[in-house]
């Protein structure tokens, strides 16, 4: 495949972002055709992990590459499967049961400010000045987005909650995993999609029982599954290969505003005046937060 340009890059990257923000609309839709979210969420992923072992394994190479991986990394693999996949992926659609998609898209946003807190302890890695005005503005639009009355149900605010700090931890494992450059980055998220997303499966078949779906629900699953997992994943890999890591995450934390507005469009999930400026300010905030993090992470790729 021939190099692409920066500006098509950047086009290939909003149009993975917008799939992606597209997603929480599916994933609403199919609860509300009363798919059960375990068994929603396992199907999905194991349908793309699957799609994306065929791919892979196409490659010598890569099978060469799976076969190398040692027991140390394959625990670390199966410990990052359980919880970015089985109980993170789990927890996201049992949150979008309770929650609108963009006041759970909001509380998910907190994830890297809890990544560099945990960093701190556990990576050795500080914020800077200008992490701290992100954080700020971040929560100022948070709490002008809840605040006076639109406090979602407390049990569904839990599970959200629950869930930001369970994706925080596994974006912590992520970057100790990738910070070692033992493994690539396929192997990563291939080896790992594929155990967490089966054990993830077999829960929500403990839990919820197989149970008849619709042409329609499985055409979401599917649909989910295949392009924006498998597909999704592979364009945005071909992006990051010419973005830097500043350009990808300001483009991927436009999601959002996006979810706010699919949601509206699509799930009339309607947003007040004060939520749309509120959701305008927390953007702002998170990427203010990151990009001083993610410039530095550009200068190390330039000197290495």
């Amino acid at each position: 495949m021939a190099s692409l340009s920066r500006l098509q890059a950047l086009l290939l990257a909003f149009f993975v972002t917008v799939i992606w923000s597209f997603s929480w609309v599916f994933i609403k839709i199919g609860l509300q055709d009363d798919i059960p979210p375990l068994l929603f969420a396992g199907l999905r992923y194991t349908i793309a992990a699957l799609i994306l072992l065929a791919i892979t394994l196409r490659s010598s190479e890569n099978r060469q590459a799976f076969m190398s991986v040692s027991r140390h990394n394959l625990i670390r693999l199966m410990i990052l499967g359980f919880f970015y996949y089985t109980a993170t992926q789990g927890l996201v659609f049992i949150s979008l049961s309770y929650l609108s998609a963009a006041t759970f898209s909001l509380l998910l946003n907190f994830t890297p400010i809890i990544v560099t807190v945990g960093g701190i302890f556990l990576l050795n890695e500080y914020p800077n000045r200008l992490q701290y005005i992100g954080l700020v503005l971040f929560l100022l639009g948070t709490v002008i987005y809840f605040l006076p009355t639109e406090l979602p149900a407390l049990f569904g605010l839990g599970i959200g909650l629950i869930t930001m700090i369970v994706n925080a931890i596994s974006s912590l494992l992520g970057r100790s995993i990738n910070r070692k450059h033992d493994m690539t980055g396929i192997q990563v998220t291939v080896i790992s999609m594929s155990i967490g997303s089966v054990v993830l499966l077999i829960i929500g078949l403990l839990v919820d029982g197989w149970q008849p779906l619709s042409l329609q629900s499985w055409g979401i699953i599917i649909w989910l599954a295949i392009v924006h997992t498998a597909f999704a994943f592979t364009l945005w890999n071909i992006s990051l290969q010419v973005l830097s890591a500043t350009e990808s995450s300001i483009i991927n934390n436009t999601m959002l505003v996006q979810t706010a507005i699919l949601a509206w469009v699509f799930l009339g999930e309607g947003l007040s005046s004060r939520q749309i400026i509120a959701l305008v300010i927390a953007t702002i905030g998170i990427l203010v937060f990151q990009i001083r993090q993610t410039q530095m992470k550009d200068k190390n790729s330039a000197v290495s």
